[in-house]
Formats: C-alpha cells, structure tokens, sequence
C-alpha cells in the first residue's frame, strides 16, 4: 500500500522549547490571552443558544491551548458549504507562508520539524551518553554529516575514485570497453544504483510464508510524462539536461564532449520511459504478477546473463537456473533487452555510470548541493535557500540509521508512556474496525459471502503502534549498524552494501511479520497487504493527530481518519486482491468485484471534475487513496458517534462555537492544511497517487451525508451537490 502522505526529510526547522520554566511561562500567558479573548463565555462556563439547553464547555488547559490553534487556522469568512478547505484552513494558509527554500509546507511537515528539532537537541548534545553502541553511532554518523569542512576538502575526489574503481566514465576520462555485465553487477549490488530495473527480496504476493527474488522495471528520474518533448514539459527537460551537464563538468568532464553525451543520456532516458508501464497498468497486481525460473527469464531477456547478474546483486547466496523469480513488467522486460542489444556499448556504459553518480552525489560538497538546488528550483518552483544542514543532516541519519535515531526518539518522548499509548491507540483502532465493518452491513451492493469474508479479512488486520521492540535491546540494535565509519561519503556506501546484504538475506528466510519499513520518528502510516497489518510510527501519534487530553472528537477527527485510511486499503483497488492472510487471490464472488468496479467509476469521474492551477486530477490514478480517504472518514465518524453513545457527550471547546460533530470534521481538514509552489502543485498532479489536500478534505466532505447535515448545507451547493460517491 501507498503510505498515508508521502513527506520529504528536509523541512525548515522550528526550536522547541528548551526548558519545562519557559513553557509554563508561555503556557501562563497563553491561559491569560485566551481567556481574555473568551471573556464571559469562558468564565459562565456555558454557553446559551437561543432554542438550545445550556452547553457545559471544557476549561482545562489542553482545551485552551487547542481551541485557540483551531480559531486561528479558521476563515471564518469563509461560507463552509462553499469551499469547507478555505474555512478550515484560510487563517492557517494566512498565517503559514510558504518557508524560503521549500516547495510545499503542511500541517506534516510541521510536526516532522519538531521531531527534527527533538533530534538535534539529542545528537548535538555534548553529555550525550548511551549503553547501545548503535546510538553512539547513531551520533556519530549525524557529526559526519555536519562535518562539512571535511566535506569541502574531500570535493569531488570521493565519487572521482568510485567510478574509477567501477571502470571509469567516457564523460570523465577513460573506460574499460565490453565490460557491460561487470558495470551492471557493480552498480546495481553493492550500489544498489539499478538501471533499466530492479530487484528486491520480498514476500511473494502469492504465497506470503515466503519471500522470492522480485524484478520489476526501473524508475526514471523524471516521471515518463516529462520525457514527451510538449512545449509545457521543454523546462523541465531542459533544467535535468543542464544538471547533468553540471554535474559531468564538476566531475572532471569536457564542456563540449559532456554536452553531447549527456544529451545522449537524456535520449536514452526518453526511450526508456516510452516503453516504461504506466502508473495505471502497475495497480492491477494479479494481472502484472509472472513466476518464472531464472532459466526462463533469461529466454525472455537474453540480453543479461541473469544468473552472474542475480548471483552477485544478491551474494553470497547460491543461486541456480531453477530458482523462481516473480516479474512485475513482463512485456517491458523484453523490449529493454531489445534495447540493450542495439544500442552502442559506450552509451549503456554512460546510463549506468550516471545512475552512480545520482547516488553518490548528495553526499559531496556544496558545489554539488547548490546544482540541485537550481534543479529543483525548476522542478518545484523551490526559492534558493539552502536546508540548514543540520536538518539535512537528521534526515540522511534516519535514512540511514533510522531505528537508531529512532530509539533514541522514543526514550525521549514515548518510551515513558509507551504501554499506555499503545493501549489507547490500539483501542481506537479496534472502534474504527468495528464501525467498519457495521458499515459493511448496510452496502448492498456486496454479496452476503464475499461480505463475510471482508469482515473476517478485517478482524484479521494486526497492528503495529509506535515502534518495534527490537529498538530497545541494544545488543539486537548494535548488530545492525556494525559498518559506521568517521567518513561520510564512504559511509553512503556503507549503507548501500549493507542494506544489498540484508536484502540478499532474507531470500532463505520467512518473512518477517514483524518488519517495519518506516522509522519511528517518521509522521506517515501504511498498510501492507502481504501481511494484512497496518503501521502507526511514534512520529504520528502526537497533535493534531492525537493528544490523549484533547477532545475526543479531535482525536478521532485526526489519527481516528488515518486508521480508517490504512485499514480501507485492505479492501481498495489493490488490496482487495490480498486475502485475509496476505495471499494475491481471487476471495470476492464476481458480482461484488463488477458491483465494486463500477461503484469506483463515480469516483473516478468525481475526482476528474476537480482541478488546481487549471490542470485536472487524475482521478484513476488517485483512485486507491480517494477510495481510502472517504472510507476511512465515514469510518471514523461513525466510530466516534459510537463512542458518544455509549461515554455521553463530551464538553464543547470554548469560544470555537462549534458542536463536537462539526469539530469532528473541522479537526480532519485542518490536518490537511497546506501551501505549495505552482510548480510543486502540477508536480504532485502528475506523479502523486494521493490527491492535492485540498481535494482530500472537500471530495471526502462533500460525499459526507453527516457533513452536510451537521454544517447544513443545502442540496446543490458545492460541499452538497446531492451526487455522492461512495464505495464502503
């Protein structure tokens, strides 16, 4: 499954409060400002409508602190059957300036900045103090990053010397001719750089006791659609093609020579992208899904001598022709190796080298850093201004030494009251999973065996809260992170062999129930359909996701959302082809898979209608997270109406003047809060699967009954168009 948001490592930075004296000083002026901006109405405690029983109003100071964050975030200019994303998040899109150096800004990138600034206070701080040998290193590997001196003196001479070792580079200075497989072993193991494709070890679809070696087509730099040479894509091509060159020539290369080859390069690229499977076609996993032998896929791309390849990339194992392999992109598979074998030797040498090279640059010197900078200027509209290194610095070592840093994050912040946590978000999951599967009850459209089935399927999802216990045993956690070296180029590839090692390593073990593929600091969730669970990291379970003290209506508006989303996948697009126990199969009767197809066709058109910038959605792209979003919504209401009912209703925020079921719904469009660039805004039209915010907050809305009646909002108006798409 796709992840609820995808969210980049390198946001600008905030401090957080350094002492518990400064934040009861803010906390006391906050009390006395709020307070005096409430005035009666906080201090009768009440408030009167005309018609309408006293309402009895929460006054501690959780309440405060977050009515006061909700009023300003408002526009309440704004008519909420209108546009309810401009009511919910107009004062906060005021007051949220896009930050110097960023494309888009949100309420996620917001959080990721505090967990970033809990992390430099960690890592920076000079007691820093640890049994586990693995947070030293954790510490050890952040100063490397920040050692930017070091950085300087090295230049380019680290990358230099790799591709000398892999052969050498034409656009550079001499290279070994005929040695194709050798290159193409070298890249794509230790260096895991993969052109023309990729291979991992993972479960198989079909069998999910087990994990098989997987080949699947490469991803390019830019999405296919930037390679079709129209006159609205001519900057985007042109900006990628001055980055290479800039890169060849801070590499050592000739201007003239690098300008001709790095165009042939880009060619390359086109063409690649011309036989690349569109987004659409991958979705469909039982369609795409091909088991063979190695035996069989060198028949079907001989261009590759599959079993050298294979041998290497996942060394030491032993390896022989009969060994399966699953492929993903079958048909393109067999066109790459037609083009292998009528292009000249020189050029493939150069594609692959140049794959390196993206991988190794991030970790040179400033020179290299301010030639992405131009080119993502380009791409995202981006205004020059660099990171600050050190959040660079925090991202590179979550990326790489993530349930390290991570460790260390959850003694800080959760480790104290992890039990407790773990216990009220797992009960909350288990509200959103009931109300879901009530919801299933009332869908006509499904037949009464594949209905049970579903229900069973959802009863079976298991949950993953905060962190993996492994990051608590330092001995379990050192033997991981063995290979952290004081150089930090040289640790980049230390990284990249170790996880090709890894990798290699679960080939002849049993999948891993238990593995997490997002860190703990990370704010984002998911589902996996191989082993039918889904995921909260620690990085997501804080405010305005959730807060133990807040409303409930807050909390369910917020993280309650997400669990609805994650648990939805299992039954979207894709992971209704998973069954209960993570296996690709066919589990539906054939009348509820048509009934859903055509339940999803609304959808689609729906989301098609809406545009940003005056480019539509693609609402078949974004159907699997549409489908999530408004399933994952309904759930969560109902899930919260349930818990009213049997708890009472809670006490109203002060001065919001909103009942709890509007709150409910304020609460889950001000986490989609965001602002971006134009450019990033068609950026993420082309390439995301998740719609624009904006979108996830009215197309989920206004396909809400209980939004409409509770903002009472006639038929007709836009948040209430009287056409409503529902799929669960």
């Amino acid at each position: 499954m796709e992840a609820l948001l995808t969210v980049s490592v390198a946001f600008g930075g905030i401090q957080l409060l350094s002492s518990l004296g400064k934040r009861m000083v803010l906390a006391g002026v906050l009390l006395s400002s709020v307070l005096a901006l409430f005035g009666c109405t906080v201090t009768l405690g009440m408030r009167y409508n005309k018609g309408e029983r006293p309402v009895s109003l929460c006054l501690t100071k959780a309440c405060f602190t977050v009515a006061s964050k909700i009023v300003k975030a408002l526009d309440r200019s704004a008519d909420p059957c209108q546009d309810f994303y401009q009511y919910a998040c107009g004062g906060w899109v005021r007051k949220n300036p896009l930050p110097d150096g960023r494309s888009r800004w949100s309420t996620f990138n917001s959080v990721w900045n505090q967990n970033q600034a809990v992390l430099k206070n960690l890592l920076e701080n000079v007691t820093f103090n640890s049994s586990s040998e693995a947070e030293r290193k954790t510490q050890f590997y952040y100063l490397s990053c920040l050692n930017e001196q070091h950085i300087e003196e090295l230049g380019a001479t680290p990358l230099i010397d790799l591709i000398t070792k892999t052969g050498g580079w034409s656009i550079t200075g001499p290279w070994e001719k005929d040695n194709f497989m050798e290159v193409l072993k070298t890249v794509s193991g230790p260096y895991r750089a993969q052109p023309f494709f990729t291979v991992r070890v993972s479960v198989d679809p079909k069998n999910s006791n087990s994990n098989v070696i997987q080949v699947d087509q490469s991803g390019l730099f830019l999405p296919p659609r930037d390679y079709d040479g129209n006159t609205a894509n001519e900057k985007v091509s042109k900006a990628y093609l001055d980055y290479m060159v800039e890169l060849g020539l801070l590499l050592g290369g000739d201007k003239n020579s690098t300008q001709s080859q790095m165009q042939q390069i880009l060619d390359f690229e086109t063409t690649l992208a011309n036989i690349t499977m569109s987004q659409d076609k991958c979705c469909d996993k039982e369609k795409i899904y091909h088991k063979i032998t190695i035996a069989e896929l060198q028949l079907l791309a001989p261009a590759v001598d599959w079993l050298d390849y294979l041998s290497l990339v996942l060394s030491p194992l032993d390896l022989n022709d009969t060994e399966p392999v699953v492929l993903y992109a079958k048909e393109f598979l067999q066109q790459v190796s037609d083009l292998i074998n009528k292009t000249d030797r020189s050029l493939l040498n150069n594609y692959m080298i140049w794959n390196l090279v993206q991988k190794g640059v991030s970790s040179l010197d400033q020179r290299f850093e301010n030639a992405q900078d131009k080119l993502l200027e380009s791409l995202y509209g981006t205004k020059k201004s660099r990171t600050p290194r050190w959040q660079t610095c925090i991202g590179n070592t979550d990326d790489t030494l993530g349930f390290a840093l991570g460790a260390l994050f959850v003694k800080a912040t959760f480790d104290k009251h992890s039990k407790k946590i773990v216990s009220l978000i797992g009960g909350m999951i288990n509200e959103i999973r009931t109300a879901f599967k009530d919801a299933l009850d009332h869908i006509k459209w499904m037949d009464k065996q594949t209905r049970m089935a579903a229900k069973d399927k959802a009863d079976t999802i298991y949950n993953m809260i905060g962190f993996p216990d492994f990051i608590l045993d330092p001995k379990e956690l050192d033997d991981i992170y063995y290979w952290v070296k004081d150089n930090f180029f040289q640790n980049t590839l230390n990284f990249y062999n170790f996880s090709a090692r890894v990798m290699a390593d679960h080939l002849r073990k049993p999948p891993n129930s238990d593995q997490w593929s997002m860190t703990p600091p990370t704010v984002n969730a998911y589902y996996m359909p191989n082993k039918n669970g889904i995921v909260f990291p620690a990085g997501i379970l804080q405010a305005p996701f959730y807060a133990q003290h807040h409303p409930k209506a807050l909390n369910f508006g917020g993280i309650g959302v997400v669990m609805g989303h994650e648990l939805t996948h299992a039954f979207g697009v894709q992971g209704r082809e998973y069954d209960k126990d993570g296996n690709l199969r066919p589990w539906w009767q054939n009348s509820s898979v048509d009934a859903f197809k055509n339940r999803t066709e609304c959808m689609v058109e729906q989301y098609n209608g809406f545009t940003i910038n005056g480019t539509h959605i693609n609402g078949k792209q974004t159907l699997e997270e549409n489908i999530a979003d408004n399933a994952g919504l309904k759930a969560a209401y109902n899930a919260y109406q349930a818990w009213v009912q049997e708890n009472g209703e809670e006490k109203r925020l002060p001065a919001v003047n909103l009942t709890n079921d509007q709150l409910f719904f304020v609460g889950f469009a001000q986490v989609w809060c965001s602002v971006r660039t134009p450019e990033s805004a068609h950026r993420g039209l082309m390439t995301d699967h998740h719609s624009p915010p904006k979108y996830r907050v009215i197309g989920t809305l206004s396909n809400s009954p209980a939004f409409a009646e509770h903002f009472q909002c006639p038929t007709g108006s836009p948040m209430n168009s009287g056409h409503r798409c529902t799929v669960w």
